[in-house]
């Protein structure tokens, strides 16, 4: 926690010295706040940093002078004395998140403070390449330029990639549903675009949004499974901490072995998770080859049940080896389902709470609890624009001088 009480500054002098260090971490900390968290009072501040009513009073004011937030009178209260002003975070600055998949491109507009403000989904014939991605990504962009222009700070591109992406540069060494294999991602769309863009893997940030935003709230450690048109993956969080491996690899939970005599895998081995159960299948069950995981789950809870649940129920039991093993191996304190993995859960979730229970180690199986993601479709929106707003709030001065919408 940051105590230091620093002295009124500006952006336009920012120095260098052990004083400037405290203040940008001062600015740090309550911008932070109010990212994750959404509006706070300044009371609410003041007792969250341990920093006094003064010096919040400064850091709030240097924050709705950067356009990072903006204060709104507090709805009045039962309390003795004159309500604390409520800070919130503005979404005019804000990043542009891109998912590409193998049957669409998903480009979104999200706010400081991870609201979804726009989404844009453009289907394709078939898996795309990188090049098309970054074309199309910045079609869309330009598509929207005079509203991005008027209204808001763009302040760079976050890109959620299904498949092993190198965190420093941006570079996918493999994403096999797309049929990728050393590309550039990041550069490709920045060169297309204009905006600074860097790229992660889908399922790790779909951990740390649910972390930050959805389900994760206020738990340490956790693990992150994501089932989607391109696969498998998974994120694990350890101490609050997103563990991303060396190059930024981990969590290829996809690939855990479910059974020994399984189907060939893409990876090369046979009996991967990823290549017992899938999406595909579901939307085969229900008749609805096309269809996004939404429809798919109101066709399986609508379905006959006498068609359903043995696709299901062979599904889950596949996914219980897999959690079995997370928690072994992590301990975590919750493990979190998105996408058609959190369908599948929602139709029988009893049986695979049971089955994890049952099949993992009897401490941490017992302690474990088991949920869907809360952040639903805009889950990989937020976790990629989080790659953006990162930087943001770890310096907000790196956006004194630009201007705000």
């Amino acid at each position: 926690m940051v105590i230091a009480d620093p002295p009124l500054f500006s952006a336009a002098g920012q120095g260098s010295g052990p004083n400037d260090t405290t203040r940008r971490a001062n600015l740090s900390l309550v911008l932070s706040l109010v990212h994750h968290r959404g509006a706070l009072s300044r009371a609410e501040l003041t007792r969250a940093t341990g920093l006094n009513r003064s010096t919040i009073a400064t850091l709030v004011g240097h924050l709705v002078e950067l356009g990072l937030v903006y204060e709104a009178a507090a709805v009045a209260t039962s309390q003795i004395g004159r309500p604390s002003p409520m800070v919130h975070p503005t979404s005019s600055t804000a990043a542009i998140a891109v998912n590409p998949e193998i049957d669409a491109i998903t480009v979104g507009l999200v706010g400081l403070g991870g609201e979804v403000i726009r989404k844009i989904r453009m289907p394709t014939q078939q898996a795309p390449s990188a090049v098309e991605v970054a074309n199309i990504t910045a079609a869309i962009i330009e598509g929207m330029r005079t509203e991005l222009e008027s209204s808001y700070r763009i302040v760079g591109i976050g890109v959620a990639v299904p498949g092993l992406t190198r965190a420093e540069d941006g570079v996918v060494s493999y994403a096999p549903h797309l049929g990728w294999r050393d590309e550039p991602i990041a550069a490709l769309i920045e060169d297309a675009s204009g905006f600074t863009t860097t790229a992660a893997n889908d399922a790790s940030l779909g951990a740390g949004a649910e972390l930050l935003f959805g389900a994760g709230v206020g738990c340490q450690d956790l693990v992150y499974l994501n089932g989607g048109a391109s696969g498998i993956g998974g994120g694990v969080i350890s101490g609050g901490v997103l563990r991303t491996g060396r190059n930024g690899y981990a969590g290829e939970l996809g690939h855990t072995l479910v059974v020994s005599n399984g189907a060939q895998c893409h990876c090369g081995a046979t009996g991967c998770l990823e290549a017992e159960i899938s999406l595909a299948r579901l939307q085969q069950l229900v008749g609805l080859e096309n269809a996004d995981i939404d429809e798919v789950e109101r066709a399986l809870h609508d379905g006959d049940a006498a068609i359903v649940l043995p696709e299901v129920h062979r599904q889950l039991d596949h996914l219980a080896v897999t959690l079995r093993n997370a928690v072994n191996v992590f301990n975590p304190e919750r493990i979190i389902l998105g996408g058609f993995l959190a369908t599948i859960f929602s139709i029988d979730p009893q049986r695979l709470i049971s089955a994890v229970q049952s099949r993992a180690l009897h401490g941490p199986g017992e302690l474990v609890q088991i949920s869907r993601a809360v952040l639903g479709s805009n889950l990989l929106m937020i976790g990629a624009a989080e790659l953006v707003f990162s930087s943001v709030l770890a310096d907000p001065f790196a956006l004194a001088g630009q201007p705000v919408a």
